[in-house]
């Protein structure tokens, strides 16, 4: 990775958000062993920008993860007290912050790079009149055959919807994020060259009572909105969404499929509002990506992690600019 042309020169933090696949890979059982080992294996591409020194957030999603706690919890139900699904979103994050912190200080530590690695609890403010609250659309869990989805929502009374032509998925409110409770914690961790992995899982809803206090909410935000709320707050001129796909794909799956290499934010708020991206899938990473260029950001990319490097050198993978 070309550190000194380019990450270090850019003025601020990068924001690094993991989509699903960085820790459960498809046809996986998704056991702790594998999680772990595709956490490192995720990772390994960005270890010369760590050892370098270049500030660095990294954001992850959590929609397995927080899935089967929801499964888990539903199984228990009778057994134990249930949780709810905003607690559930703090569970997955710090389960998935643990992954990534130990893997991460585990590769500095064999590099010899005394770097200190930190999981930030966020909480993500949102408003508790969200029209989005009532809509259910964020996709979670374990994929399931139609036929066992509409069974599921018959005996037991929760929604699945088919998600972007890989199986049926439990579906829950995603509130649009708007703050980071946490950020000047975050700010400061950064401006000390912590490596900070925050918002995991598009961080914790909640929101202030009338007195101020905080509240929570049974909703999972979207990671990369999140994300963009929090590269947005930090000054951040880089914001790198690292999913399954090399590249960003206008009629994805469709005999006209076409790929985006150079997208300026105006072209992609066109692409957004033609239908070409699908809601459980790439349409929250564009309209993120969007949001933080609006915002001041200078450079959205969205590929695979290991194709994050040339994407950066202008070589692979979907850029967004202004």
């Amino acid at each position: 990775m070309d550190v000194d042309g380019y990450e270090l020169a850019c003025g601020g933090p990068t924001v690094l958000a993991f989509g699903g696949n960085a820790v459960i890979k498809p046809g996986q059982r998704g056991d702790i062993y594998e999680q772990f080992a595709n956490t490192r294996e995720s990772l390994e591409p960005f270890i010369p920008l760590i050892v370098a020194g270049a500030p660095l957030v990294i954001t992850h999603g959590n929609g397995p993860q927080v899935g089967d706690l929801l499964l888990m919890a539903e199984a228990a139900r009778g057994e134990v007290p249930e949780l709810p699904l905003g607690v559930l979103v703090a569970d997955s994050q710090g389960q998935i912050g643990y992954m990534f912190q130990q893997s991460l200080k585990n590769r500095l530590q064999r590099e010899g790079v005394a770097r200190d690695v930190v999981t930030v609890l966020t909480q993500v403010v949102v408003d508790r009149h969200d029209d989005r609250l009532q809509r259910f659309t964020k996709p979670i869990g374990p994929f399931f055959e139609e036929a066992t989805a509409r069974q599921r929502m018959a005996d037991k009374g929760v929604t699945l919807k088919e998600d972007a032509g890989r199986g049926w998925r439990r579906v829950v409110p995603s509130p649009t994020p708007r703050a980071l409770v946490e950020i000047e914690i975050i700010r400061d961790l950064v401006s000390h060259g912590v490596v900070v992995i925050a918002c995991g899982g598009g961080g914790i809803p909640v929101y202030y009572e009338e007195d101020g206090c905080l509240e929570g909410l049974d909703a999972v935000c979207d990671k990369d909105l999140a994300s963009a709320v929090l590269a947005r707050d930090l000054g951040a001129p880089v914001f790198i969404s690292a999913t399954s796909i090399e590249q960003v794909y206008l009629d994805y799956n469709r005999p006209a499929q076409r790929p985006l290499d150079v997208v300026t934010a105006a072209e992609a708020g066109r692409y957004l509002e033609e239908g070409h991206f699908g809601e459980g899938s790439m349409r929250p990473k564009v309209a993120a990506i969007i949001n933080f260029l609006e915002s001041g950001g200078r450079l959205g990319v969205v590929t695979t992690p290991a194709l994050v490097p040339a994407a950066l050198r202008g070589e692979a993978g979907t850029r967004f600019v202004p």
